[in-house]
């Protein structure tokens, strides 16, 4: 599972990638700064279940401060995308190839409108910041129509003719971006089409192409610069993203990258989605330094954080409505067989069994799962038992 950070040129993408990741990347102020695509790990919050044992726990895959345990979550800052990217502008075809791999799409907006279509600085409120939120839709799923039209009437006819399902066959077609054949199903119907596939046209294909891009990407904007962006422009935004059903948080990655940096200085005490922070005895800061930091304080004060960690927990827990689960395998003592407490902390999506858990511990436990015991009620428990957010577990298997 891989978050990806999406937009157009110089809009704060690989700002927002360094915020969350603390990861190395180039940032300047202009266009194409970002080549490569950048990847690094960021981090979602989770309350620990150290607490509710009354007990300490020694993280392993994780890390737990004051009480709330960070989950690692892969992210990948793509190089930035430019209209008619489809058609190769901007080295889009690898910028798209690149999102294949993304479960979910972060966009990176500039609410304030002072970049232009192509990335370029522009006098702040002369660029129309809904125009990029349009744009990104129309060439991922030009990019999708494209995958979709190789060949396609061949393929049509012969699922008419031969009775196959035309999922199974557009699945096969998009194994990267990890869709099944009830998504694709989906995907389909929501499309409004022909019950006969030849009969598509090339509306249909970049109809059917968004629908696809909306299941297997789902996409929330982070309306970035919100620091300096007029209030007009971030009001236009709200109304906007409540008409098409888009989510969009206002968003300060330079802030952010600023208060974790000062934090890493030892200058303030500040962990990532923390509405504030508290500069620390005996820092030696200068009069412009706290200023700088005073109107920060301001900024989440008045937004409830810098909007960089919203962006990615929203993107896991609701988007990909993913929860968190502790595999243990003393289930007494909550420990591994190194004797760590609450060693490790796993994402699973909602809906997930017990079994699966096993699996996602290693293959062999998942093959020879015999049952499992949950440590908080200290019943036995099935392969089929669904597991909830926060649940800890204990995998018993033949091996």
């Amino acid at each position: 599972m891989e978050l990806g950070v999406v937009g157009k040129p110089n809009v704060g993408k690989s700002t927002f990638f360094c915020a969350t990741t603390l990861a190395p990347a180039s940032i300047a102020n202009y266009p194409f700064t970002t080549i490569e695509a950048n990847k690094g790990i960021t981090y979602v919050r989770a309350k620990c279940p150290h607490e509710d044992f009354k007990t300490k726990c020694n993280p392993r895959n994780s890390r737990c401060e004051n009480g709330t345990r960070f989950i690692p979550v892969e992210m990948i800052d793509v190089a930035g995308l430019v209209p008619d990217a489809h058609k190769g502008k901007g080295r889009g075809i690898k910028f798209l190839d690149d999102l294949r791999r993304a479960s979910a799409l972060i966009h990176v907006i500039d609410a304030s409108g002072s970049t232009d279509n192509n990335g370029n600085i522009v006098q702040i409120g002369t660029h129309d910041p809904i125009e990029d939120i349009k744009f990104l839709e129309v060439e991922i799923a030009y990019w999708l129509r494209d995958i979709l039209g190789r060949g396609f009437e061949k393929v049509a006819k012969r699922c008419e003719t031969e009775g196959g399902k035309i999922e199974n066959v557009l699945v096969e077609r998009f194994t990267g971006l990890g869709i099944s054949e009830k998504e694709m199903a989906l995907a389909v119907k929501n499309a409004g089409l022909d019950s006969r596939p030849s009969r598509w046209t090339e509306e249909d294909l970049l109809r059917l192409a968004d629908s696809i891009r909306r299941i297997s990407k789902p996409m929330l904007i982070a309306a970035n610069k919100a620091d300096i962006a007029p209030p007009e422009n971030l009001k236009k935004l709200e109304n906007y993203a409540k008409e098409q059903n888009y989510i969009l948080i206002p968003t300060s990655a330079e802030i952010e990258l600023a208060l974790r940096k000062a934090q890493k200085a030892g200058l303030i005490d500040y962990l990532p989605g923390d509405t504030d922070f508290k500069i620390r005895s005996g820092a030696k800061l200068s009069d412009k330094q706290q200023t700088a930091l005073e109107k920060m304080r301001n900024f989440l004060s008045k937004n409830n954080g810098t909007g960089v960690q919203k962006c990615i927990e929203y993107a896991v827990f609701k988007m990909l409505d993913l929860i968190v689960v502790y595999p243990v395998e003393d289930e007494g003592k909550l420990t591994d067989k190194e004797g760590r407490v609450l060693p490790d902390a796993y994402l699973l999506k909602r809906g997930s069994v017990a079994k699966d858990l096993a699996f996602k511990v290693h293959t062999e436990l998942g093959k020879n799962f015999i049952r499992a015991i949950n440590a908080r009620t200290r019943r036995v428990i099935g392969a089929e038992y669904e597991l909830l957010d926060g649940d800890v577990i204990k995998i018993v298997a033949n091996v």
